[in-house]
């Protein structure tokens, strides 16, 4: 039976089966936080940028939720002064993964498998996951949101990028618009690529509680643009990491409150 878009969405907008254990990247060498289902062997992972200034706490609720579905998240708590090192935080990025892949995380019961490594992020974030795809051969799939410029440039970065590559842009983002970033990011994107635009979403609608730079920022934390993102994230990196098409239907298909701007090739595993 086709399943429809609408109630793939609800069903991975909702946490996975997967209880989740947080943890401290600082352990073993890098500052950050690191999430992952309670148990699991051969699991896939994702290392997660967040944006300029934002604290990895902000994201709390979208690395639990991609733990629960049963992948582990790193997210780096690095470069989060006015200035960072887009390149040195894409370095970072990639040194997250291999943390994943390298250190048995928990208590011995959970292990990363190699062969299923994504990268995602917001802004910043997202510019340095692309800047790190372009460097890491092991890399199955980049999901940003909001991604904004960097140097060097993630334009520049996306023509080696072969894997799929999903990117969420905010209809009213004033910071990071699509013009200017994301759509030039997917136009040179070397494999296959999707843009969507979440209606109405503001720059910092992924983020979570209240942050000082929401002085210097667009926007604050939106439970619908969160939902979304959650829910496409998630159904993009089982697909990629896992090659779980069940839940294709949701990247295929316009639902409520968002829309396919862009789409070049299908966003699929390259296992299936």
């Amino acid at each position: 039976m086709v399943r429809k878009a609408k109630h793939v969405l609800d069903e991975l907008s909702h946490p996975g089966p997967h209880q989740v254990r947080r943890g401290d990247l600082a352990l073993v060498g890098l500052p950050g936080a690191v999430y992952t289902p309670r148990s699991g062997l051969g699991l896939p992972a994702v290392a997660f940028g967040h944006g300029w200034l934002q604290p990895v706490d902000r994201y709390r609720g979208l690395l639990r939720h991609l733990a629960s579905w049963g992948i582990v998240v790193a997210a780096p708590g690095t470069q989060r002064g006015p200035l960072p090192s887009h390149r040195l935080f894409a370095a970072d990025l990639r040194t997250a993964l291999d943390i994943c892949v390298d250190v048995r995380l928990g208590e011995g019961e959970i292990s990363v498998d190699p062969q299923r490594l994504g990268l995602a992020g917001h802004a910043t974030g997202g510019g340095a996951a692309v800047l790190a795809a372009a460097a890491d051969a092991r890399v199955k799939g980049v999901a940003t949101i909001a991604p904004t410029q960097t140097m060097p440039s993630a334009v520049e970065a996306a023509r080696s990028c072969a894997m799929p590559g999903l990117h969420l842009v905010n209809g009213a983002d004033l910071v990071a618009p699509a013009v200017s970033n994301a759509d030039p990011i997917a136009q040179a994107w070397r494999g296959p690529v999707q843009v969507r635009a979440i209606d109405k979403a503001t720059h910092l609608g992924v983020t979570e509680g209240m942050h000082w730079s929401q002085l210097l920022l667009q926007g604050k934390g939106e439970y619908r643009t969160q939902r979304l993102t959650r829910a496409l994230f998630t159904a993009f990196f089982l697909d990629v990491l896992t090659a779980r098409s069940d839940y294709r239907v949701l990247l295929d298909t316009d639902v409520r409150g968002t829309s396919i701007e862009q789409a070049s090739g299908e966003l699929t595993s390259p296992n299936r």
